[in-house]
This record gives C-alpha cells, sequence and structure tokens, in this order.
C-alpha cells in the first residue's frame, strides 16, 4: 500500500531520473517541469514516489499536500492508491490534476468524483511563431510600443555563458532591490528560486536571453524545455529604465526559439489580475488546464 514513506523529496541529483521518464510521458505543465520543481521545493516541498515504472509528484505549501495523478502507464490500481493517500494524508484539497488527458482518464475511472477547476494555475502556452512574428490586428498595440521600445532603447542580445553568468545574477540582485523582494513573500520565494536556478544554471541546462542597453542588463528570459514541442520560460525580468523592456524580451526569445519549438509555455498567471490581463493580451494557442478533488469528496 503506498504511504507518504514512500515519498522523497526532488533534489538536483534526480535530474537524469525525471529526464528519462518524462521522454516517455512527455508532461504539459510547468509545475511537473523538474527544474521548476528544485527551484522552488523550498516553497512547496516536492516529494516523488517510484512504483511500478510510474511516478508520483506530491507538494506541500502552507501545511497543505497535494498529491498528483500517477505518470506513467494508466494504472486504476495505482490511481487508487493514490486517492486514498490523498483522502488520508492530503490537505483540503489533496488531488490535484494537471492536463487534459489526465482530467479525461481520471472523470473516466471516478465519473462521480467532482473535478474543480483551479483557474489560477493554468498554463498560457502560445504558438512560438505568434510571439515572434506578432501577426495581424491582434497585436497592433503590442507592435507599437515595440517600435517606441526599439526607438528609446538601443540594444544588443546575449546568450548566458559561464563567462557572463555574473552579469545575470548582478542584475537579478538589481530586479530584486527595485521591487523590495524581501518585503513580500511572493517575490521573496521567487528570489530564492531564481538564485537556485542561478547556481545551479549549468547543472540544470538551462538557457536565458538578456537585453543589454548601453552595455547593462536591462530584462532577461530563462527557459528550458518541457517536451519535444514546447519551451516553457521560468523567469521573465526587466528593469523600468527601457519602457516595453518585457515585450522586447519576449519577442527575442520567441526569435530564438522559433526554429526548434512550436510552443512556448509562460507559466501561469497566479490568479493575479494585471498578469493574467497581460498573458491574454498575447493571445494564447491554448491553456493546460489545472483541477482538483476536495477532500471529503473522494469515495474510493
Amino acid at each position: 500500500m503506498l504511504t507518504v514513506n514512500d515519498f522523497t523529496p526532488v533534489t538536483l541529483s534526480d535530474r537524469d531520473t525525471f529526464t528519462r521518464h518524462y521522454r516517455k510521458y512527455p508532461q504539459e505543465h510547468s509545475d511537473n517541469a523538474f527544474s521548476n520543481m528544485v527551484c522552488w521545493n523550498h516553497y512547496a516541498d516536492y516529494r516523488f514516489a517510484q512504483v511500478k515504472n510510474t511516478i508520483i509528484i506530491s507538494s506541500t505549501v502552507d501545511g497543505q499536500t497535494s498529491f498528483r495523478t500517477p505518470i506513467g502507464p494508466r494504472d486504476p490500481g495505482l490511481l487508487r492508491e493514490v486517492l486514498r493517500l490523498a483522502a488520508s494524508d492530503g490537505g483540503e484539497n489533496p488531488f490535484s490534476i494537471f492536463g487534459s488527458a489526465a482530467k479525461e482518464w481520471v472523470a473516466s475511472q471516478y465519473p462521480a468524483m467532482t473535478l474543480y477547476p483551479d483557474r489560477d494555475y493554468y498554463d498560457y502556452v502560445y504558438a512560438t511563431a505568434d510571439l515572434a512574428r506578432l501577426p495581424g490586428k491582434k497585436y497592433l498595440s503590442i507592435r507599437r510600443q515595440l517600435n517606441k521600445f526599439r526607438k528609446n532603447c538601443v540594444y544588443q542580445i546575449e546568450h548566458i555563458t559561464r563567462e557572463n553568468i555574473g552579469d545575470l545574477h548582478e542584475f537579478l540582485l538589481k530586479w530584486c532591490e527595485w521591487k523590495h523582494c524581501d518585503e513580500k513573500p511572493v517575490l521573496s520565494h521567487e528570489k530564492d528560486a531564481v538564485f537556485y536556478a542561478m547556481d545551479h544554471f549549468f547543472d540544470l541546462e538551462l538557457s536565458a536571453v538578456v537585453i543589454r542597453v548601453k552595455g547593462t542588463i536591462a530584462g532577461m528570459a530563462i527557459f528550458d524545455e518541457l517536451n519535444s514541442e514546447t519551451a516553457v520560460v521560468h523567469f521573465e525580468k526587466g528593469l523600468p529604465d527601457c519602457e516595453g523592456i518585457y515585450k522586447g524580451v519576449n519577442q527575442e526569445t520567441a526569435h530564438i526559439l522559433f526554429d526548434r519549438y512550436r510552443y512556448i509555455n509562460r507559466e501561469s498567471d497566479l490568479g493575479l489580475p494585471g498578469l493574467r490581463e497581460a498573458k491574454m493580451r498575447y493571445h494564447p494557442d491554448h491553456l493546460v488546464e489545472v483541477w482538483y478533488a476536495k477532500k471529503d469528496e473522494i469515495r474510493v
């Protein structure tokens, strides 16, 4: 029987395990991405169990534990075990489902169990070609702002290497000082996550693009592969010196990824109205949905 003792913390040393497994079972949602889990482990306490050629992930935020749909061969018996564990040891919403295929499978096995959409954590996925080209009338306002940015800020594009990663570290310190990261819990956690990414940048095989204005980094994006068709942007930051810097970073990232990935996942909006508006303004190709079950409604 599956128990919480079968779960161990997700650590950097588990990268090869997840990489091999995800080649067989590609992920759609950024929260299952290995890089995200290790970078945000201080906040969400990601753990995993390996059972029957399957990986089961749990996370704990503010004392509330949630278990996820098994990643691997469809095994109704193992799904039942996870639901039993969620009902006995999970928090108020102890079972989470990422993506429509997983949701359909769970619903087919437990049609009487109500599944609730968790809109704040839907991932936004864009066609890379759209972000690179910004075609048509729907992107007219963004193109105008980009033109203004390019007119007012002469910039250079640069990739991050071992030689210049220190400059990116300095940029992030400036960004956190400007945003007062240490005074705001959400930004404080993000600060820890992004500096973990910096400290283990090459071990995680991350990539980054930066925009330099007058020789100094003014904006950046950190990304890696989510699946063979999709790149995921983990962090995107800009300083206020150049109006439109975020739009510049967004498009330059898409230019870099255009030849390799059909889609770019830019993660969720966390329910923040301003962020949701900004993400919708770029017209996502689709959203990767998240669903959950309530503790007192799980019957197995």
